[in-house]
């Protein structure tokens, strides 16, 4: 599957498109996987519930937007991928964060949900013929190509990652 250019995706989803690497997107997905989980590994207990500043998400709660995100950007793939009718709504990220658990579940259950999710997305981002990835769809009011979505989940990814990296283990250990 070729990188989406531009014009493929709405303008603020560039933020993450633009940290993605060069190369097969598949594989990318597959070893980001694998150093995010190292990553949740290294997690002590104790900084499970950490929050870098007031009224920003836990590391845990970071970890559940991932997957909250994670699955909805899948299944606007896939939606548009199979030429579904209609347009997928606007999701508000916070408001989703609120109505989850995941700051009550423990960080290696969210790491496991994760990366289930994230392997079945590779098999399902694999079954994509050029047709089914070129295939334009509307998702919040904007227009973006089915191909769109596996590199914006692996940039958005890469940018939390960072984040938890920088913000979250770098400024409690």
């Amino acid at each position: 599957m070729r990188r989406p250019e531009a014009t493929e995706y709405d303008a603020y989803y560039g933020r993450y498109v633009d940290l993605v690497p060069e190369g097969d997107i598949l594989d990318i997905l597959g070893r980001e996987m694998v150093t995010t989980q190292a990553l949740l590994a290294s997690v002590p207990p104790d900084l499970e519930e950490y929050r870098y500043a007031p009224g920003k998400w836990s590391v845990r709660e970071v970890v559940g937007h991932l997957i909250d995100t994670e699955r909805a950007f899948a299944f606007r793939c896939v939606w548009v991928a199979r030429a579904a009718e209609g347009a997928q709504p606007a999701f508000e990220q916070d408001a989703w964060a609120r109505a989850s658990n995941a700051g009550r579940r423990r960080l290696v259950d969210l790491a496991e949900e994760w990366i289930a999710l994230r392997r079945d997305d590779i098999l399902l981002f694999r079954s994509l013929d050029e047709d089914a990835a070129a295939r334009v769809g509307i998702a919040s009011g904007k227009p973006f190509t089915a191909r769109s979505f596996p590199w914006i989940i692996a940039g958005h990814e890469l940018y939390h990652r960072a984040l938890l990296e920088r913000d979250y283990l770098g400024g409690a250990r």
